[in-house]
């Protein structure tokens, strides 16, 4: 799978809300959960095949990049 996920729009408008959800909830959930999911299921359901998952997950803001799955997210981009 190749794939990549946009959320653009107005501060306050519910972008990370559809990226993330509810984690608690799993009807509310957003498409990132949903998404490894769908992956992580695919791959439970194979036989003989390996799988190498990455994942990417940046915000950009006042153009500014961040690495949100960095161990010091603070930290900016260039």
């Amino acid at each position: 799978f190749n794939g990549t996920v946009l959320a653009y729009g107005q501060t306050g408008t519910g972008k990370t809300y559809t990226m993330q959800g509810a984690w608690a909830e799993p009807e509310k959930r957003g498409i990132i959960p949903i998404s490894f999911e769908h992956i992580f299921t695919h791959i439970s359901r194979s036989q003989n095949q390996q799988y190498l998952v990455r994942a990417s997950y940046l915000e950009i803001y006042q153009e500014e990049i961040r690495d949100l799955l960095a161990k010091d997210q603070s930290k900016k981009l260039e």
